[in-house]
């Protein structure tokens, strides 16, 4: 393929450049994959610097995304070699002004007819020429009856039905069994019966796919609104009890009276709350009393791990915040149910399920440490009393960067335990509650470094102890003083380790 003489950096739609491209080179290539199928949804309005563009090039499709790499300005990464995927990337959007785009570019061999017929499903098994299109039937709509569509692809977008190209697709490449799901819940379709069908069939296949797919798949679906609904598709196809066995154990599980659902019904209904309680007041007599600023949406629209926001994680932490219930159900002599050690145990299966699923350690840590103190918000006070400074301070230093989330998780919980039995009365309280840590919090944030009154070489200088534990625990105290504003001046922290010396130690 030549290299054409000018480079490709004019027209600010990507698809006119790459028609440029491939026509100058006479090299077969095809648009295909979500960008056309979004396209064929809706003619007007979709544009490819709104994101990502695959393409399907006849030959060496390395050298191919070199070359177009360099024509557009752009950076050249291998995706998988040994598959012949490689990926061209859009410069930093501050550097040009542009819209962030990539494209995606796999080699085939033989007819376009054969590559998709290898495709999973019908929708995504379209094709649209590039070497021989003309930018004014883009510009137009002229393309859209140039497309290549061996299996009824358009029919089933008009239809808004996912169906796979043939009976085996899954069986090529078990990532496909999330990925129908995926595409069902993202784009608001049915799945077909047939394919459906298909699924519960192959659903065994999917402890073959690569734990990074699944997980990618997986967190996608938990990240799209209905996430409860979502994963009971995935139940009804004998998917999630696959992707987490633990949860098979949830159904069936009775609880004391004060939960609506069994366990795993409860699970579902957190997930849902979970997902609510982030969506701030929305003028309901329910969520309007979940405390809620815009801090708290820039917290939960903050990427957290894996590519995912906190909003999606403490979904996840919804799901498993009770997985090891089942485990840990005791009845007592007087009929009491107890659950004792669910939490901490539920964070073990926490670390080794999402390691299993290849998340990040961040992600992992994050998840485990909301679901093994779930309880902790709660059980900061007793009644209607307000939880002091020094529990709110222990909270929020126990639990660091889960402190927030963790509450809202507690809010989430305190719904699908009462489900439509709840009284707002009690809810309203709850809710106080919840908004009371919250707010200490953000008051009384934990001093490090320069900002506390004294360190550790201080309390070895002037109160004379010898380096050890007993100095880690006297520092302990004065920080969580000085957090809850009963002490303020350097003094006042000598004078309170002086208090808290054993009685041996003190000076006379």
């Amino acid at each position: 393929m030549e290299t054409p003489l000018e480079t490709l950096a004019g027209p600010s739609d990507l698809i006119p450049r790459l028609i440029r491209f491939f026509s100058a080179g006479q090299t077969p290539a095809y648009l295909v994959g979500g960008y056309l199928r979004d396209r064929l949804m809706s003619r007007t309005g979709a544009r490819a610097g709104d994101g990502d563009v695959d393409l399907a090039v006849a030959g060496d499709s390395e050298s191919i995304a070199r070359q177009l790499a360099a024509a557009l300005d752009a950076s050249f990464v291998p995706v998988n070699p040994t598959r012949g995927v490689f990926r061209v990337i859009s410069a930093e959007p501050a550097a040009t002004g542009e819209p962030a785009w990539s494209i995606d570019l796999k080699g085939f061999s033989g007819d376009i007819q054969e590559d998709l017929a290898r495709r999973d499903f019908t929708v995504d098994a379209m094709a649209l020429s590039l070497d021989g299109q003309s930018i004014d039937d883009w510009a137009g709509d002229n393309w859209a009856g140039l497309v290549i569509d061996p299996f009824n692809g358009r029919q089933d977008l008009a239809e808004k039905r996912i169906r796979a190209v043939s009976p085996n697709v899954f069986q090529e490449d078990p990532g496909r069994l999330l990925r129908s799901v995926r595409l069902v819940a993202q784009l608001g379709f049915r799945l077909d019966p047939e394919t459906a069908t298909l699924i519960r069939k192959d659903a065994y296949l999917l402890e073959q796919a690569p734990g990074e797919r699944l997980r990618d798949e997986f967190l996608t679906i938990l990240s799209l609104d209905g996430a409860r609904g979502h994963l009971e598709v995935l139940d009804r196809l004998d998917l999630l009890c696959r992707l987490i066995p633990e949860l098979a154990l949830t159904k069936g599980v009775e609880q004391p009276r004060v939960h609506y659902w069994d366990v795993w019904g409860h699970t579902m209904h957190c997930v849902e709350e979970a997902e609510l309680v982030t969506k701030g007041h929305r003028n309901s007599p329910v969520y309007m009393f979940v405390p809620w600023t815009p801090e708290s949406d820039l917290h939960f629209s903050q990427i957290a791990g894996d590519g995912h926001t906190r909003g999606t994680l403490l979904k996840l932490a919804a799901l498993f915040h009770d997985i090891a219930k089942p485990q840990t159900k005791s009845v007592e002599a007087d009929g009491r149910t107890r659950f004792f050690g669910h939490s901490e145990l539920g964070a073990s299966v926490v670390e080794y399920r999402l390691n299993q699923l290849r998340m990040s350690s961040r992600s992992v840590a994050l998840i485990a440490k909301m679901v093994e103190h779930h309880l902790r918000p709660n059980n900061m006070s007793e009644g209607v009393e307000l939880p002091t400074p020094r529990a709110v301070h222990r909270y929020f230093r126990d639990l660091g960067d889960a402190a927030v989330d963790t509450v809202y998780l507690a809010l989430a919980d305190y719904l699908a335990t009462n489900g439509p039995v709840m009284s707002l009365e009690h809810w309203s309280s709850h809710a106080r509650m919840m908004g009371h840590i919250l707010e200490s919090g953000a008051k009384q944030p934990v001093p490090t470094g320069q900002d506390r009154l004294i360190n550790g070489h201080d309390l070895i200088e002037h109160l004379g102890v010898e380096p050890g534990p007993l100095v880690g625990e006297l520092l302990e105290k004065i920080i969580e003083a000085q957090s809850t504003g009963e002490i303020h001046t350097r003094e006042e922290a000598l004078a309170l380790a002086q208090e808290n010396l054993p009685t041996r130690r003190r000076r006379e």
